[in-house]
C-alpha cells in the first residue's frame, strides 16, 4: 500500500511510519520539520519512505506542493492518516485570533484539503481506501486549557463520519481514532504531578501506549478493517 501520512518527523506519526514500512508499505510522509530519528528511518527504508517538509499551517498550498509536486494521481493512494496536529493551550478568557487560526489550519483545515484531493486520487485510481485521522481524547473529556485544541478534534470527527457517509458507496472509509495522552513533544511541559493526575483518570492508571495506537491505525487501513467507517476507536487507557 501507499500510504500518505502527515506529521511523521517525531511521536506517534514517526511510530506510524515504522509500523507500516515494517509490514512493507510505501510510506510518503510530510511534516514541518525533518527529526534525525526521521532520517535514520530514510536510510533503514530509502526506497519505501519518501519525505517532504511542508507546513500545514497553509492548507492554500495543498493542492500544489503535495499533491501536484509530491504525491501525484500516477501514484496511487491507498491510506490517508491525518496525524500532525499542534496544540494552542491556553484559557478560553486569552483566546487570541492568530493563534486560534494557526491551530485551526493544521489541525482541521489542511486534514479537510488533504481528505479532498486524496479521495480524488483514489477514485482516479480506482482504490476503495481508507481515511483515518488521530483525534484527542479531550475532545470527549474536559481539560483544563485545552478548549480551544478539543473543538479542532470535535470537528475534524465530525468530518470524518460524514466523509464516511458521502463516499461510503465508493468503498472509501473514514475513521477516527481517539489516542489517550502519550508521551509526545506536544506534551513535553506537563509536570509529573499533572501527568500523574491525567493517568489517575484512566482505568487502566497508565499513559497510553504509542504502538498500541499504531497498530490499530494499521488495522483500520487494510482489509481486516473493511466492514469497519465511520467510528470513533478509542486507545487511551480507558479514560471514563
Amino acid at each position: 500500500m501507499n500510504v500518505l501520512i502527515t506529521g511523521v518527523s517525531r511521536g506517534v506519526g514517526l511510530e506510524i511510519s515504522k509500523l507500516f514500512l515494517e509490514n512493507g508499505h510505501t510510506v510518503y510522509g510530510i511534516s514541518r520539520t525533518e527529526s534525525e530519528e526521521l532520517k535514520t528511518l530514510e536510510q533503514q527504508y530509502p526506497e519505501n519512505l519518501f519525505f517532504k517538509i511542508f507546513d500545514l499551517s497553509n492548507p492554500e498550498e495543498i493542492k500544489q506542493s503535495v499533491f501536484k509536486e509530491f504525491v501525484t494521481n500516477h501514484i496511487p493512494i491507498h491510506v490517508l492518516i491525518n496525524n500532525a496536529a499542534m496544540a494552542y493551550d491556553d484559557i478560553v478568557t486569552n483566546l487570541n485570533y492568530d493563534d486560534l487560526k494557526t491551530m485551526f489550519d493544521v489541525n482541521l483545515y489542511s486534514p479537510m484539503f488533504l481528505t479532498k484531493y486524496a479521495i480524488r486520487n483514489m477514485i482516479y485510481n480506482r482504490i476503495a481506501g481508507s481515511i483515518i485521522h488521530i483525534s484527542s481524547i479531550s475532545a470527549h473529556t474536559g481539560y483544563k486549557g485545552l478548549s480551544m485544541y478539543a473543538a479542532s478534534k470535535g470537528a475534524l470527527q465530525s468530518f470524518s463520519k460524514n466523509i464516511s457517509r458521502e463516499w461510503g458507496e465508493r468503498g472509501i472509509r473514514s475513521n477516527i481514532v481517539v489516542p489517550g495522552y502519550m508521551e509526545t513533544a506536544m506534551n513535553a511541559k506537563l509536570t509529573a504531578e499533572h501527568k500523574s493526575r491525567i493517568f489517575k483518570r484512566t482505568a487502566l492508571k497508565k499513559e497510553t501506549d504509542m504502538r498500541s495506537v499504531a497498530e490499530t491505525v494499521l488495522f483500520l487501513s487494510d482489509e481486516r478493517s473493511r466492514s469497519i467507517t465511520g467510528q470513533e476507536i478509542f486507545v487511551d487507557s480507558g479514560t471514563l
